[in-house]
């Protein structure tokens, strides 16, 4: 289907503010990738609604004419997933950054999608809470893009990630109709369409406001330094501290090239340049306990091969060494303004083989490979670094992207822990799921989109998207598992798989 687009402008300037809509085409620069600058695309109009009422406007506008939508939050999202690859409205959340609602004596924060992470802890912080999710990117990224990625971060090891912290929601469908799910309680007895809905990455509505659970303030943390001569040492004090019972609020690995980044970022030596990683450790709860935790932790370390063990001197101290972990990926852009970042989960066990053998791989490839991570959960966060110039290096780029999530998948992982599937990894998605599974999902998105107008093209394979990558990949995973089937059940499943791979969009 075609579409108007100069008559979708008109339409959306009788519905906004004049400065609502940005068509001028130089302005449209701005929003055609998110984090994930390996692919851009254009889209043909970007509007920036202030209200609920404003995007369910919106929303039934492009429901009535049938035009695809996608909503944006700070653009830093780095899984394509904010990409108008193909012709669609985007829906810009930026403008709607208010806090609606402060209830401390329940713990509990209602905010818009556009407000910035950091700014919820700060609005609270004077009052002994924080909010604790808190991607590397918090002081940027929105909270509405952390509810359509599920989004981590540090903290996430104790704490768990946007899921564990979202209490309700307004909701716009994508037929304009607002609704609300979760009731605001942590426990209630409806289905969890909460829960269904964070982390769908856009393709199930637009959220426009959240209510965020807080919590009080740790009466104590203290964050240990440990280096290493080896990144397998690294590795195996996070297994020894994690078996012994210490639950870290967080556990972060640098390794040798990220950790002279950051020093050349910093303009001085804050982590020790020789070592092949550094490992950061954070404690927190009651006095006591943090004091017991740090001395088990520290001599879990030195179990491991740990050299050193500094432990922060003061909060200053603390938020010295957290700032170069969070600017590791600002770090290695100075050295290379072009990298390409994974984003695969690993059982703790397996760190250490799994990361042995992205070296391997990087020297196969002949390219860089950067490793820091979130060690507590196996959230790896290898970046690949290229030059942008060099002839057929974007190829070479993605295979050994997908080489690092087959590494992933073979270990017991995932292809994404907090980035999303986006248009970045949606052909790799059918490496884990059989083709019930995704029919299944797909359900679930018709349920909530039945025209398939939020966020068209992503997270799922298709022979559209993915080639005959899409159709090899379905017929590989097929053979693996007729072999288990009955003759009933294998023709049954044939069925499924020659479904799949005549669908266009899911």
């Amino acid at each position: 289907m075609t579409i108007d687009w100069a008559a979708m402008e008109r339409h959306c300037r009788a519905l906004l503010p004049a400065r609502a809509v940005v068509a001028a085409a130089q302005e449209l620069l701005a929003y055609d990738c998110d984090g994930l600058t390996l692919h851009r695309a254009q889209p043909p109009l970007v509007v920036l609604p202030e209200t609920t009422e404003q995007v369910a406007a919106i929303l039934r506008l492009c429901h009535r004419r049938g035009v695809p939508f996608l909503a944006r939050g700070s653009g830093t999202g780095l899984s394509g997933g904010a990409l108008a690859e193909t012709e669609a409205l985007v829906i810009a959340t930026s403008r709607m950054r208010s806090i609606l609602d402060v209830d401390l004596a329940n713990r509990r924060i209602t905010v818009q999608p556009g407000v910035i992470n950091g700014w919820v802890t700060r609005a609270v912080a004077g009052d002994g809470f924080y909010y604790a999710p808190d991607p590397s990117s918090q002081v940027v990224c929105s909270i509405g893009g952390n509810v359509a990625e599920n989004s981590g971060g540090v903290h996430c090891l104790k704490y768990g990630v946007t899921s564990n912290h979202v209490l309700e929601m307004e909701v716009v469908l994508p037929d304009g109709t607002v609704t609300t799910l979760g009731s605001g309680l942590a426990e209630t007895p409806e289905l969890d369409l909460r829960g269904v809905f964070i982390g769908s990455e856009g393709t199930l509505g637009i959220a426009t406001a959240i209510t965020l659970r807080l919590l009080r303030a740790p009466q104590s943390v203290a964050v240990l330094l440990a280096d290493f001569t080896a990144m397998e040492a690294a590795g195996e004090a996070v297994r020894l501290v994690t078996a012994a019972g210490v639950l870290p609020a967080g556990m972060e690995i640098m390794d040798n090239f990220t950790i002279n980044a950051v020093d050349d970022l910093f303009g001085r030596d804050e982590y020790p340049r020789d070592a092949a990683a550094v490992l950061l450790i954070e404690l927190d709860g009651q006095e006591r306990e943090v004091t017991a935790a740090v001395e088990i932790a520290g001599e879990l370390c030195r179990q491991a091969g740990a050299r050193t063990i500094r432990r922060a001197s003061s909060e200053a101290d603390r938020a010295l060494l957290w700032k170069g972990r969070k600017s590791a990926f600002a770090a290695v852009g100075r050295i290379t303004p072009t990298y390409y970042v994974q984003d695969g989960v690993v059982p703790r066990s397996a760190l250490p083989g799994v990361l042995a053998a992205i070296e391997e791989l990087s020297r196969r490839y002949e390219l860089p490979v950067a490793n820091v991570f979130h060690a507590g959960d196996g959230n790896l966060h290898p970046l690949i670094l290229y030059r942008a110039d060099e002839p057929g290096v974007i190829e070479r780029v993605q295979e050994l992207g997908a080489e690092i999530l087959r590494l992933c998948i073979d270990a017991g992982g995932s292809i994404t822990g907090e980035h999303g599937v986006g248009s970045d990894k949606r052909c790799y998605l059918d490496w884990m799921f059989a083709p019930d599974d995704l029919a299944t999902m797909r359900l679930v998105r018709e349920a909530f989109d039945p025209a398939g107008l939020a966020n068209p093209g992503k997270i799922f394979p298709t022979p559209r998207s993915c080639g005959e990558s899409a159709r090899r990949q379905v017929a590989h995973r097929h053979i693996k598992v007729e072999h288990h089937l009955p003759k009933e059940a294998a023709e049954v499943e044939q069925r499924d798989v020659e479904s799949l791979a005549s669908l266009d969009v899911f």
